[in-house]
This record gives C-alpha cells, sequence and structure tokens, in this order.
C-alpha cells in the first residue's frame, strides 16, 4: 500500500506475508525501501518479526548511498546493509543493484526460499540515486561532480542495452521503434490527465472509505448546506 513515513511500509509487508503464510497460498510478498528506511524502527521492528515467524517475505532495500542528503556511512556503522540480516536470523545478500540480471538471480532464489518455508531474505541493491532527491533538493550541495561521473559509467540502463546488442537481440532501430512508442504513450496519458474533470470536495468523503462513517456523513451534510445543496 502507499505509505509516506519512511520505512512504514516494513511491517506491512510482514503482515501481509504472515497472512499468506496462514492460508497456504504459497504467495510472497517483496518489500521495497531507501537505505534511509534502514534508520527507522520500523524496519528492525518488521525484520524481527518476520525472521520469528519466517514469513515468506523479501525485503529488498535499494541502497542509492543517499538518505536525501545524509550518506550511508552516517546512517549506520555496519560496513553494509545486507549484514543486518544475521541478527533477525535470515540471510542477507549485497547484490550489484545496476546489474538487471544479478538482482533477478538474487530476487529469483529469494522467492524460492521464501515458497519452500525458508522464511524471508534482505536483498541490498547497491546502486547510486543519479538525479537530485525531489524537486525541491539541490544534490550539488552534498555530493561532488567526480562522484557523479563515476556512477555514469554503470548506469543500469546503458549496461543492459550493451548485453542486449552484443547478442543481437537489440539494435538502433529497436531502440527508436521503442522510443516513439512511449512517447506516443506518454502523450496519451496526459492528454487524458489534462481533459480530466477536476476532483470535487465531494469526493474526499466518497472514495475514501467503503462506507461513509458517520462522522463524516455529517460533515459532507454540512458542507452541502454550506453550498446550499440538499
Amino acid at each position: 500500500p502507499p505509505v509516506i513515513p519512511v520505512g512504514d511500509q516494513v511491517p506491512h509487508a510482514v503482515g501481509i506475508s504472515y497472512a499468506s503464510k496462514l492460508r497456504d497460498e504459497k504467495s510472497v510478498t517483496i518489500v521495497y525501501f531507501g537505505d534511509g528506511g534502514t534508520s527507522q524502527g520500523s524496519f528492525h521492528e518488521g525484520m524481527n518479526l518476520a525472521g520469528v515467524l519466517k514469513t515468506p517475505t523479501i525485503f529488498l532495500c535499494q541502497n542509492n548511498q543517499y538518505a536525501i542528503s545524509v550518506p550511508r556511512k552516517h546512517q549506520t556503522a555496519a560496513e553494509t546493509i545486507a549484514q543486518k540480516a544475521i541478527a533477525y536470523g535470515f540471510p542477507g545478500i549485497q547484490v550489484d543493484g545496476n546489474d538487471i540480471l544479478a538482482l533477478y538471480v538474487a530476487a529469483e532464489a529469494a522467492a524460492k526460499r521464501a515458497r519452500e518455508g525458508e522464511g524471508p531474505t534482505l536483498i541490498e541493491s547497491y546502486t547510486y540515486r543519479m538525479g537530485d532527491h525531489t524537486t525541491s533538493d539541490d544534490a550539488t550541495r552534498y555530493r561532488t561532480e567526480e562522484e557523479l561521473e563515476e556512477w555514469e559509467d554503470k548506469d543500469p540502463i546503458k549496461r543492459f542495452r550493451l548485453y542486449l546488442e552484443k547478442r543481437d537481440l537489440w539494435d538502433e532501430d529497436k531502440e527508436e521503434k521503442t522510443m516513439e512508442e512511449v512517447r506516443q504513450q506518454v502523450d496519451e496519458a496526459v492528454e487524458k490527465a489534462m481533459n480530466h474533470p477536476p476532483p470535487t470536495i465531494e469526493d474526499i468523503f466518497k472514495h475514501t472509505y467503503d462506507e461513509i462513517p458517520p462522522f463524516l456523513e455529517k460533515q459532507l451534510e454540512f458542507h452541502k448546506k454550506l453550498q446550499g445543496v440538499s
């Protein structure tokens, strides 16, 4: 589910995967978070509970080296994030997060373990955030141009494209055709969004709960009275 507080989705994932275990559904829950999320209590609580209950959970940390402006070395004294799993009784693995195939193999192995009842796995995807954290962020204030240039050569899209080209699975024609299809999809989505009618205040009441609770019913009625709507 969408969660705004950093790291709070981790216990949710454990609860969901524990439910699937109790139902014997053989499904796996994977939860994504950044290196900053590992500094939150929710991360450790979720990891601990997953280890105790042996839930079919995959914890995937996207370690992009910065929790907004705080570097990983100032967040934890541990040499890796992956090794944090040891304290909770299950495996942790560090993977080159810019290698798509390596990450796929790690996730596949973790899913296999989970489905066989062996419990959770923590995967540390070692990567890098090339851009600003948000539109209000200025990454030049806390990292150097040299650092950025070093990581540019490790770009995962560039690396995977070269991999496919060497195996005659990709070329310039396919690249241009795909880019044109994507541009068309984006243009259509933007046009649809721009032409969509703006939400109303009533939408907040109608689409938040399956059934509007009494206290919100009263607020909705009060709002309608203010608007002169019966």
